[in-house]
């Protein structure tokens, strides 16, 4: 019989003496047809677990890759689980955070009424978010310093038709700016404008001594190759790798599991 995530969450804890956290984690990413995006996802949640080894955290996707957000929460419900924290793996809040996953959520919620669900914020945007692209490009393979006046950055996101969710990268990028770059402009792979390659040549064009992309892509796929081909044709120095397992990630990951925790307390104090 295979273990539940509890269980395995539990035999953890018990081997280093720790009591199990009550709610467990259930992160849900949007999923992709190329195996590296969960391979991905996996390595950010297997980080997660060696940072807090007493919670119980599963991962799931909306499309595109197995398990789904209802399997996996009936897998819960089945193994008696109480309640449950649904963090959205996602960067930005948009369509899939505002429609998709509460959609779902509701679905879970009329199949297992018993089991409590308590939504997270999604991953950005968040203060830590910068550090991580930082690293992202300081990487062997770009080697960029932070902050190097004589660089200008673009940073691109998938992009939505959302607009409050290009505002986010838009604002983003100003903050960046501040921290002494040649310039930082916002772009976007799909659903909005500039493209990377626009921003790419636009910066070029005034006169920036040196542009680089910062992937503000999660997982590698469609899109993350995309934007790495099309900015180096037009002229970018290099394109960061993605943010994946960087350790920011993980820092937010907890942070928000914890505030989802904090803001239900305080509701029902």
């Amino acid at each position: 019989m295979t273990p539940s995530v509890r269980d395995l969450a539990v035999a953890r804890a018990g081997h280093r003496g720790i009591a199990p956290e009550k709610a467990p984690l259930v992160a849900v990413a949007h999923g992709s047809r190329d195996p590296r995006a969960a391979a991905t996802v996996e390595e950010l949640l297997t980080a997660v677990r060696r940072r807090r080894p007493a919670l119980p955290v599963a991962g799931c996707y909306l499309d595109h890759a197995a398990p789904d957000p209802l399997r996996v929460l009936g897998r819960l419900a089945a193994d008696g689980a109480d309640d449950a924290v649904v963090l959205p793996l996602l960067l930005t809040a948009a369509y899939h955070s505002k429609i998709d996953i509460p959609g779902v959520l509701a679905e879970a919620c009329t199949r297992h009424p018993r089991l409590r669900l308590r939504t997270a914020a999604t991953l950005g945007p968040h203060p830590l978010m910068l550090t991580a692209l930082e690293r992202r490009l300081a990487t062997p393979e770009t080697g960029v310093e932070a902050g190097d006046p004589s660089t200008a950055v673009v940073l691109v996101s998938a992009g939505s038709s959302d607009p409050a969710a290009n505002a986010v990268i838009e604002g983003m990028a100003r903050q960046w700016r501040a921290r002494g770059w040649w310039d930082v402009a916002a772009a976007y792979a799909s659903a909005a404008r500039p493209t990377p390659a626009e921003a790419v040549r636009s910066l070029r064009e005034a006169g920036a001594p040196r542009v680089v992309v910062a992937s503000y892509f999660l997982a590698p796929g469609h899109f993350a190759d995309k934007v790495r081909a099309e900015s180096l044709e037009a002229g970018a120095t290099a394109v960061s790798p993605v943010l994946g397992a960087a350790p920011e990630l993980t820092d937010i990951v907890l942070q928000r599991y914890d505030e989802a925790l904090s803001t239900a307390a305080a509701a029902t104090g």
